[in-house]
C-alpha cells in the first residue's frame, strides 16, 4: 500500500507526540516564578481590604501602624490622587456603563476583600502586622447582593455616577418568538442557576514592579496571562511613554482567565515604586485570592425551548441576569460573561426563532472577569438541559435528539440567530465519534440492567461550539476598543546558527514553548532542539495582548509561520549564492540546506557565521540580516467544537455522585501535540467536574464571603476525576494558517452540561432534573426531600378528595336508600 511506502522523508513535528521541553524545569523545581524574584533593597506590600461589602470610608488611622520598626510608608486613595489616572473598561455598546478602576478604595467600598490601605515595609511579615494596627470607620450602607433586586429601578446604587447597577442590557432577536411559542406543540421550560466559582490557579497573583530612576524606566514582573494588555494599560495610568514601560510574565503556574486582566494591586505597586524609588512587590495568599480575584459565571437564565412534533426545534427564547460584582472589569468590561451567554446560547443547533435578553447587574462582591470557558459553560448548560428536557418529555433517545437538530454538514457556513458564524466544525462526527467510544447503544442496555436492580445510574451527553482563535473582525469581548485579532511573532538566528523565536502571547500551562517550536521547526526545515522560545515579554514584540480565549496555537502559531517561511526564504537566497545554485532547485531538513542540482549543502550554523563573522564571503548585495518578524490575523477565526459523554452513579444512601466514565470527542482542527492537546481536554474537563460537582463561592446575604479558604472552597482531587477518553474528530481543516483551532477551553464548557444531563439521567425515574449547579450531594438530597414533599402534598389532596367524593356519593346514597346517615358508606 501506498502508506507503507517509506519515501525518505522525515516526519513532520506538526502532528506528532513531542514531549513537553518546559517540564523538565518546571517538575524539577528550576521554574522562575515573580515571587521567585528578591532584587536588592525590595520594600514588601500588604493591604488592608475591606471587611464590608457597602459602606461609606467616615476615617483612617495610620499613626499606630506607622510607628512599628520597618514600617516605610502607608498610603490610601488621597495619598495616589496625583500618581495615577483612573481607568475604564470602555466599550461602544449601548445600555453600557464604565466604571473607574483605582489602586486603592476611593470615597466607598464596595464588596469584602477591596484593597483600602497599603503598608510598605522592609519585609511581608512586618508589613501584615502593621496592618493590624489600622482603624477604618465606615458608614454601612444598604447591601447590594441580589442581582435581581439590584437591578429594580429604586434599588441602592454602588455606583452614582452609573445611575443604575444594570452596568450593560442587551438583546438579540431573529423571529417572532412570541408567535413560535403560542403555536408550538411541545413546549419545555426551566428556571437555570449556574453559581459563582473562582479560577484557583496553583500560583496566586504576585506582581513586582522595578523603577529605574536613571533611565526612567520601569519593569513589572506579573503572574499575568495578559502582558501586553497590563502594559498598554499602565502607560496610559502612569502617564509613562511605551518605550519606558515593560511587563514580563514569567514562568505562571496557571491562569485559567483569573490572570487575564488588569487589577489595582499591579497599578499600586508601580505607583509605589516610581514613588518611593524601590522595588516593590506584592505576593497575595490563599485568602486574598479567594476574595479579590475576579470569579467567574453567576447567572440566573429563565429559557423555553419550542418544538414540532418530530423533535426539531422551532425557537429559543431566554432571559439572563448576570451576577457581574462591584466594577466593570478592564478591560473586558462586565458584559464579557453575560452577553456571550446570551450570544452562545443557540449552540450547535438549528434555531431559526430567536429572542435574548441580558442584564449585566453590579453587586457587593468580587467582580466577575475571564474564566476558561467565559459565557459557553452556562450557555450550553442551560441549552443541553433543554434537549434533554424535549427527549425525556418526548419520549426521545438523547443522542437522536441532538442528531435531528445539530447543524449538519452541508449547512456551514451556518449563521446563528445571534449572529455568530460557525465555519465548517465536526458537530454530528464528534457526537458519533464519542458516542462510538463509549458503545452508547450498549450502555443504555446496561442502565436498564442496573436500574432494575435499584442503581441510579445516568449518562448525560454534552454538545457545544465555540468561536476560537478569533481574528480582528470579533473583538473577545463586545464593543471592546482593544484589538485582540492579531499577533506577531519575530525569529532570529545568531552566528552560532542557534535560532531564537519571540512571541507575544504569554503560556501559563499550555505547553507553548513546545507546540510553537514544532511550528517554528517544520516551516523552517531546522531541528527542534536548536529553536528557544521566548514569550511573555513585552520587550520582545512591538504589541500583543497575551494569550486568553483559546486564542494563542492560532494566532502566535500563524505568526510563527509566517516569520519562518520568511526566514527560510532569506537562507534560501544566500545558500543560492553560497552553494552556486538556484532556489528552485535547494531544500532544508534538519537545519541542512541541499543544491539537489549539485549535491552539495550548507548548514544554517554555517550560512549565520558567513553572515556575522566572514567579513567578505558574501557580497554586500546578497547579505542579509537573520532576524524576521511577521503578524498573523486570521480576520474571523474559526470554529471548535466537541462532544463530552459522562457516566456516573449516584449512592442512593449518602446521595454522592461517583463519576464512572468521560469521554471527550473534540474537532480541533490539525492537532499540533496531540499528547498537550489530549492534556488540554483532561484539565479543562476536571475543571468543568469541579464546577458541575463542588466549587461554589458563597456570600451571605450582608455580601459577606463564606468560601474564603479550602476548608469551605471544594474543589476536585484525583480520585473525583474519572479516566478521561479523548477522540481527536478530523473534520475538513478551517482556514487558518496551519489549519489550528484553538482547543483549551473545551473541557470546562462541555464538562458541567454533561454532568447534568448525566445526574438528571440517573433521577428520571425519581421525577428530579437539574436546574442548578453544582449539583452537590446536598443540593441532590434537598431535592429528593422536595419531592417527597410534594409526593406527601398529591396523596393528601387525593385522600381529601376521595373522602369528599365519598362523602357526596354517600349523600345521595342514602337519599335513595333511606339508610341512616350515621353509617358509613363503601
Amino acid at each position: 500500500m501506498k502508506d507503507d511506502v517509506n519515501t525518505g522523508k522525515k516526519e513532520k513535528l506538526v502532528g506528532s507526540t513531542v514531549k513537553r521541553t518546559e517540564d523538565p524545569r518546571l517538575l524539577c523545581g528550576f521554574g522562575s516564578y515573580t515571587d521567585d524574584k528578591h532584587p536588592a533593597g525590595a520594600l514588601h506590600v500588604a493591604f488592608r481590604r475591606s471587611d464590608q461589602s457597602h459602606a461609606r470610608i467616615v476615617s483612617i488611622d495610620v499613626s499606630a501602624a506607622l510607628e512599628m520598626p520597618g514600617v516605610v510608608a502607608i498610603f490610601t486613595a488621597n495619598d495616589l490622587e496625583h500618581e495615577v489616572k483612573p481607568i475604564y473598561a470602555t466599550s461602544r455598546m449601548p445600555n453600557y456603563h464604565p466604571t473607574a478602576i483605582y489602586p486603592l478604595a476611593r470615597g466607598k467600598v464596595r464588596f469584602v476583600g477591596e484593597p483600602v490601605v497599603a503598608v510598605v515595609a522592609e519585609d511581608r511579615y512586618l508589613a501584615e502586622d502593621a496592618v493590624e494596627l489600622l482603624e477604618i470607620e465606615y458608614e454601612l450602607l444598604p447591601f447590594v447582593v441580589d442581582p435581581v433586586a439590584a437591578a429594580e429601578p429604586d434599588a441602592p446604587l454602588l455606583h452614582d455616577e452609573a445611575g443604575t447597577n444594570v452596568l450593560v442590557e442587551r438583546e438579540f432577536r431573529r423571529g417572532d418568538i412570541e408567535q413560535v411559542m403560542a403555536e408550538a406543540p411541545v413546549k419545555v421550560e426551566g428556571t437555570f442557576r449556574f453559581h459563582r466559582r473562582t479560577a484557583l490557579a496553583m500560583e496566586t497573583r504576585t506582581y513586582l514592579a522595578e523603577y529605574d530612576q536613571g533611565r526612567r524606566y520601569m519593569t513589572l514582573y506579573s503572574s499575568t496571562g495578559s502582558p501586553g494588555i497590563v502594559r498598554d494599560a499602565l502607560v496610559s495610568i502612569l502617564d509613562i511613554p511605551g518605550n519606558r514601560m515593560r511587563v514580563v510574565a514569567p514562568d505562571v503556574g496557571g491562569s485559567f482567565g483569573g490572570k487575564g486582566s488588569l487589577y489595582p494591586e499591579e497599578i499600586l505597586v508601580c505607583a509605589l515604586s516610581r514613588k518611593l524609588g524601590r522595588p516593590i512587590k506584592w505576593t497575595g495568599d490563599r485568602i486574598e485570592d479567594l476574595s479579590a480575584t475576579s470569579h467567574a459565571f453567576d447567572e440566573r437564565v429563565q429559557a423555553e425551548l419550542a418544538l414540532d412534533e418530530s423533535g426539531q426545534i422551532l425557537g429559543l427564547r431566554a432571559k439572563v441576569i448576570g451576577d457581574v460584582g462591584a466594577y466593570s472589569i478592564y478591560p473586558w468590561t462586565a458584559g464579557l460573561e453575560p452577553v456571550q451567554v446570551i450570544s452562545f446560547m443557540p449552540g450547535p443547533y438549528r434555531v431559526p426563532v430567536y429572542h435574548g435578553h441580558v442584564r449585566a447587574v453590579a453587586t457587593s462582591k468580587s467582580p466577575t472577569g475571564p474564566y476558561r470557558g467565559v459565557g459557553r459553560p452556562t450557555s450550553t448548560f442551560v441549552m443541553e438541559r433543554l434537549i434533554d428536557k424535549a427527549a425525556h418529555k418526548m419520549g426521545i433517545d438523547a443522542k437522536e435528539m441532538r442528531l435531528r437538530n445539530l447543524v449538519r454538514p452541508e449547512e456551514f457556513p451556518y449563521k446563528t440567530a445571534p449572529g455568530i458564524v460557525w465555519d465548517r466544525s465536526g458537530f454530528i462526527e464528534s457526537l458519533e465519534e464519542a458516542c462510538n467510544a463509549i458503545d452508547y447503544d450498549a450502555l443504555r442496555e446496561k442502565q436498564v440492567e442496573a436500574r432494575n436492580q435499584g442503581r441510579w445510574m445516568g449518562i448525560g451527553i454534552s454538545c457545544y461550539a465555540e468561536l476560537s482563535g478569533i481574528g480582528s473582525r470579533i473583538s473577545a469581548s463586545p464593543g471592546m476598543p482593544i484589538n485582540t485579532g492579531t499577533e506577531i511573532a519575530t525569529i532570529k538566528i545568531d552566528p552560532s546558527g542557534a535560532i531564537a523565536a519571540y512571541f507575544g502571547i504569554s503560556s501559563h500551562g499550555q505547553g507553548l514553548e513546545t507546540t510553537l517550536a514544532q511550528v517554528v521547526a517544520d516551516e523552517l526545515g531546522c531541528r527542534f532542539e536548536d529553536i528557544t522560545v521566548f514569550h511573555g515579554d513585552t520587550a520582545v514584540v512591538s504589541h500583543s495582548t497575551g494569550t486568553y480565549a483559546s486564542r494563542s496555537a492560532v494566532l502566535a502559531g500563524g505568526a510563527g509561520t509566517l516569520a519562518a517561511k520568511a526566514m527560510k526564504e532569506k537562507l534560501f537566497r544566500i545558500a543560492a549564492f553560497m552553494l552556486g545554485s538556484h532556489i528552485e532547485h535547494l531544500s532544508i531538513e534538519d537545519g541542512v540546506i541541499t543544491a539537489v542540482d549539485s549535491g552539495k549543502t550548507v548548514s544554517i550554523r554555517g550560512i549565520a557565521n558567513a553572515v556575522y563573522s566572514q567579513m567578505g564571503k558574501i557580497p554586500k548585495e546578497v547579505i542579509e540580516v537573520l532576524e524576521e518578524t511577521r503578524s498573523y490575523d486570521p480576520v474571523w477565526g474559526t470554529t471548535s467544537s466537541a462532544t463530552h459523554v459522562a457516566i456516573l452513579e449516584i449512592d442512593p444512601e449518602t446521595y454522592m455522585i461517583h463519576l464512572k466514565n468521560y469521554v471527550v470527542a473534540e474537532d480541533g482542527g490539525k492537532a499540533i501535540n496531540p499528547l498537550i492537546v489530549s492534556g488540554q481536554a483532561h484539565g479543562a474537563a476536571a475543571q468543568g467536574i469541579g464546577a458541575a460537582l463542588y466549587e461554589e463561592i458563597v456570600y451571605d446575604e450582608r455580601g459577606q464571603i463564606l468560601t474564603a479558604s479550602l476548608v469551605d472552597y471544594i474543589i476536585p482531587t484525583a480520585p473525583e476525576v474519572p479516566p478521561i477518553q479523548s477522540v481527536h474528530v478530523h473534520t475538513v481543516m478551517p482556514a487558518t494558517l496551519g489549519g489550528f483551532r484553538g482547543v483549551g477551553e473545551g473541557g470546562t464548557i462541555g464538562a458541567p452540561a454533561a454532568i447534568a444531563n448525566a445526574v438528571s439521567d440517573a433521577l428520571l425515574p425519581l421525577g428530579i432534573e437539574i436546574h442548578e449547579l453544582p449539583v452537590t450531594h446536598e443540593r441532590i438530597f434537598q431535592l429528593l426531600k422536595e419531592r417527597e414533599r410534594a409526593q406527601s402534598k398529591e396523596n393528601l389532596n387525593q385522600d381529601e378528595e376521595e373522602r369528599e367524593g365519598g362523602n357526596e356519593s354517600g349523600g345521595d346514597s342514602l337519599k335513595t336508600t333511606g339508610e341512616h346517615s350515621a353509617e358509613p358508606v363503601a
